[in-house]
């Protein structure tokens, strides 16, 4: 389930199945200019980095951004009929894919505040369901999500902590599941480490 999946850096995965799909594109070494589609969770510069962003567009390429997002969207020469504002709990057709979004924010902490309408995705992709939480706490809509591996979370101050991120897949149950956003900003290769050691047996912790 995860071949042909890349952690590039942050909260930065690299999806290359049906299309190229890149999440919320971070601090890269490298120009790709290859995606099909980006998915950006929310306005936070480790998450909509102009720099990065440029990085994987091409002409073609589709981006899905929060609407206090839009005009800083088309800044990056993106055309109008490929910039799609994503609003939580709506399903969007992009490029024959569906591409669900969910509500991503803190209960205990500021930093995301629930009525900044930021998301996070989850994607059906060759048969199996991929849930990217994006910047998030516990929440009583991700405790429903339903997935075969999630990403999520573990470096802290900002989001779960690794004991709150295994604690929500130990109760939503994927098959696999992958800690990010630890290592460039907060939280360091430990915390996915101790978010892996906490996850109930029947779940594959896998550090990518």
């Amino acid at each position: 389930m995860l071949e042909n999946i890349e952690l590039l850096n942050h909260a930065c995965i690299k999806f290359n199945k049906e299309k190229i799909l890149y999440t919320d594109p971070f601090n890269l070494s490298s120009n790709y200019n290859d995606a099909d589609i980006i998915l950006i969770t929310h306005s936070h510069y480790d998450h909509f980095s102009e720099e990065d962003i440029l990085k994987v567009k091409n002409e073609n390429t589709v981006i899905c951004v929060t609407d206090d997002l839009y005009d800083k969207t088309l800044a990056l020469n993106f055309k109008k009929e490929n910039i799609v504002v994503v609003k939580p709990n709506n399903t969007y057709k992009i490029l024959g894919m569906d591409i669900k979004t969910i509500p991503a924010y803190n209960t205990n902490k500021k930093f995301h505040p629930k009525e900044n309408g930021w998301v996070g995705y989850i994607l059906n992709l060759q048969g199996h369901i991929y849930y990217i939480a994006g910047d998030t706490d516990i929440t009583e809509e991700n405790k429903k999500v339903s997935c075969d591996v999630a990403f999520v979370p573990v470096g802290g101050t900002y989001t779960m902590n690794s004991s709150e991120a295994a604690q929500l897949v130990n109760y939503i149950k994927p098959l696999i599941a992958v800690p990010i956003h630890y290592g460039s900003i907060v939280g360091s290769k430990k915390d996915a480490e101790m978010f892996v050691q906490n996850l109930k047996d029947d779940i594959e912790g896998i550090i990518l």
